[in-house]
């Protein structure tokens, strides 16, 4: 049985955009069109949506948020198209107007920085509310990125008086041993991540200035030992591959007015064979402590290129099925 198709049109005003609203070479249009079974057309000021009613009634709810969205100021980009096509299909569409509100600060060239997804918004929350916070999921949902802007966030407002990054030395299927420099320079590529959130807030000259004056420390993990961290913004990323000794000796070095986020991805687990993550070991034994959070990042939340959510997904896949033979 053919389904029933239904046109829409809507007429775009003086205080739309449609460079932002379509996208350079109509690539929000296309990237729409890829997500609801609808065609867009686009005449001078009418747009006109034809598929079947429920597809046609979603774009247009999308259309109206999107609009909203360049009245309020918002310089719309491609993650942001794709987050509210995930939104629009999740029933979550009209809490993207109240996530967009928030803005934790803004980036080196003036570029306000915002959550992207929900599960981002609910990352920042628990941070904002728990001593310690555990960010666990895939690569490229922002978990280091927002962690390291809360963290500048933090040191702005005073709150504290350093910010501390780390991360265990351990390779992904690379010999640390064959770098060159000590155990802090072996390390320093594998932080990218990190000296790269921190160069589009703060520039690379202001970034080398406050790591030369101790404002900001990255070191290896093993250089944390001994150590009681206070006044500090505290951030282990790459926490799958800590062992259970290392996990525990991190989290307790965690002193007065300070904060801790201890961010991860189980599935990348880069640890010899027969040892046991520090991460997948805490999550069971501190689920339950009141001051520490725990929150779950999985595909939807990826604000990389639209095709690295559905690899992620596919690869989820791929170990479920894998599982289920296996037994």
């Amino acid at each position: 049985m053919t389904e029933v198709q239904t046109k829409t049109e809507i007429k775009l005003t003086e205080a739309d955009d449609p460079r932002l609203l379509f996208g350079t070479h109509d690539k929000h249009l296309k990237l729409i069109e890829e997500s609801f079974p609808v065609t867009i057309r686009t005449r001078g000021e009418m747009i006109q949506f034809q598929g079947s009613k429920e597809a046609v009634d979603q774009t247009v709810d999308l259309f109206s948020v999107l609009r909203e969205l360049i009245k309020r100021g918002v310089a719309l980009a491609t993650p942001d198209i794709v987050t509210a096509i995930q939104m629009e299909k999740s029933g979550d569409i009209n809490r993207l107007l109240e996530m967009y509100e928030e803005e934790i600060l803004k980036d080196y060239n003036g570029k306000p920085i915002r959550p992207k997804t929900l599960g981002q918004k609910r990352y920042i929350d628990q941070i904002r509310a728990h001593d310690v916070t555990f960010g666990v999921g895939p690569a490229g949902t922002g978990k280091t990125f927002l962690a390291v802007v809360l963290a500048i966030a933090a040191l702005k407002k005073g709150q504290v008086k350093k910010i501390i990054l780390t991360r265990p030395a351990i390779e992904a299927g690379e010999n640390l041993g064959f770098l060159p420099g000590d155990l802090k320079e072996k390390v320093d590529p594998y932080l990218r991540p990190v000296y790269d959130a921190l160069y589009q807030i703060f520039g690379v000259e202001h970034t080398n200035r406050l790591m030369d004056r101790g404002v900001i420390e990255i070191a290896p993990l093993a250089y944390m030992r001994g150590r009681t961290l206070e006044d500090a913004f505290v951030i282990l990323d790459e926490a799958q591959n800590t062992t259970v000794a290392q996990m525990k000796m991190f989290l307790t070095r965690l002193g007065y007015q300070s904060k801790m986020i201890v961010n991860g991805d189980i599935s990348q687990i880069d640890l010899p064979r027969g040892a046991s993550s520090g991460l997948i070991h805490a999550k069971h034994i501190l689920k339950d402590i009141p001051a520490i959070a725990f929150v779950s990042f999985d595909a939807s939340d990826v604000v990389r290129h639209p095709v690295v959510a559905k690899i992620i997904s596919a690869y989820d896949q791929a170990e479920i099925k894998n599982q289920s033979s296996s037994k």
